[in-house]
């Protein structure tokens, strides 16, 4: 299998991909999410259709760290019916009505009794707002303001036929195994309903990326992990603690699918390689993108980035919470994304891992002055896929100067700025010239 390398990627490859990203969120987009019960079982089943996914069951009542692994949760069909037999909040036409994991529930209120469970958007007055209740028992219906100025004053029967009972949390993983068995891990959470970028989109390039990764040779091991938000990760973690101590570099994949500039969030130390290799390639790539500092508050990166768990892990996204209005409302749908923005976002991860693939030391062979590439056939000589021969000369210049056995390319990437794939071919040329070895041992 040839290396990962994606300038190798054809416009017709890189176009595929999106294409079929997005047929499968549109597939995916009505199945009703949570972090538990049939919905994630349904989701994660038809992404086995595309990748070797495997299932874990973690049963309710699992102790996990400081949480517990909930009761499971499933809905069958919930409304609002008015005296007059007039329906309103119809779980039969989104799933978004119905305030997840809501207790079941048969009682008839008047409106103004209802009215304390009924959550609008007044700011959006046509979009339906997503909200929950996974940890309290409660129960509750979403609507768009407009359809709740359309409910008369009366009594209104409230249904909701959903059971909570003993089952289990449901996580997937790929896994593409490498050279080592130190793992690359990449995040997607599972448990939003129909809500496209937040987070069908990082489900689906996740599912694309171990798609291509399993035809590529990889150094490390990429492991893709399925999960429900915060109480996946979290479960994930305490229940591998072997995997864990593998992990070296992790991504997690959230709102990738919109038209948006990219941000990523970096690690809780800042400097990690990951951060590292993220702010080159969107440097180089995306000069709009936005690289944040590490907050607390976010997605599961944060739970990785605990204290007691300290493994290097970024978030890459295209929109930010707090600034696509969009979020956790009926509007983050299909038609926000596009096959284009999906693919963007899916060459980008890979641009990322193609620097932690090929980040090493190398060491000059031929450290006293400059050697003489002319006779070597390297003097001026484009080579590869490059075609910039001023680049490519300089490339070739600045790994020679810095290859002393403890400068990684990454270290000279970022103060040559030059390109990292062109400054990686370089060092395959001169090694293969006799003028380079990799230090054993040195990758990053």
């Amino acid at each position: 299998m040839p290396p990962l390398q994606t300038i190798a990627l054809e416009p017709a490859q890189i176009d595929a991909a999106g294409q079929r990203m997005l047929a499968l969120m549109g597939e995916l987009y009505p199945i009703c999410r949570s972090i538990t019960g049939p919905g994630v079982r349904q989701t994660l089943a038809r992404v086995a259709r595309e990748v070797p996914l495997a299932i874990q069951e973690v049963p309710t009542g699992t102790p996990v760290f400081d949480w517990t692994v909930p009761r499971e949760w499933s809905i069958e069909d919930a409304w609002l019916e008015h005296e007059s037999g007039a329906r309103f909040a119809e779980f039969s036409r989104s799933n978004l009505h119905v305030v997840g994991y809501s207790v079941p529930v048969d009682a008839t209120l008047t409106l103004e009794e209802l009215s304390p469970r009924l959550h609008t958007l007044p700011e959006h007055p046509e979009w339906i707002p997503f909200r929950n209740s996974y940890y309290r028992e409660d129960w509750g219906f979403c609507l768009s303001a407009n359809e709740r100025a359309r409910m008369p004053a009366g009594r209104y029967r409230a249904v909701i036929r959903s059971r909570l009972e003993e089952g289990s949390l449901t996580l997937g993983e790929v896994v593409v195994p490498g050279e080592s068995e130190e793992e690359v891990q990449v995040f997607a959470h599972t448990c939003h309903p129909s809500l496209c970028n937040d987070n069908l989109s990082g489900i689906v390039i996740a599912a694309e990326l171990a798609r291509h990764l399993a035809t590529c040779h990889t150094r490390y091991t990429y492991r893709f992990l399925f999960a429900p938000a915060t109480i996946g990760s979290i479960t994930w973690m305490a229940t591998h603690p072997t995997q864990l101590d593998k992990l070296r570099h992790g991504l997690v994949l959230a709102m990738l699918g919109d038209e948006g500039p990219f941000h990523y969030q970096r690690s809780r130390t800042g400097r990690a390689t990951i951060d590292r290799a993220a702010e080159l390639v969107l440097r180089s790539a995306h000069p709009e993108a936005r690289c944040l500092e590490f907050s607390p508050w976010g997605f599961d990166e944060r739970q990785f980035n605990s204290p007691g768990i300290r493994r290097p892990v970024g978030r890459l996204s295209r929109a930010l919470t707090g600034e696509y209005p969009q979020e956790h409302t009926s509007a983050d749908a299909m038609d926000l994304m596009s096959a284009q923005a999906l693919a963007e976002s899916w060459r980008t991860c890979l641009q990322i891992f193609e620097v932690l693939e090929h980040d090493r030391c190398w060491i000059n062979l031929a450290p006293y002055g400059e050697p003489q590439l002319g006779r070597r056939g390297l003097y001026r000589n484009a080579g590869g896929h490059y075609s910039g021969v001023a680049d490519r000369q300089m490339g070739l210049l600045w790994v020679l100067n810095q290859s002393d056995g403890e400068t990684s390319l990454l270290d000279i990437a970022e103060r040559s700025r030059l390109d990292f794939g062109l400054l990686a071919q370089c060092a395959q040329d001169l090694a293969a010239a006799g003028l380079l070895s990799p230090r054993p041992d040195s990758y990053r």
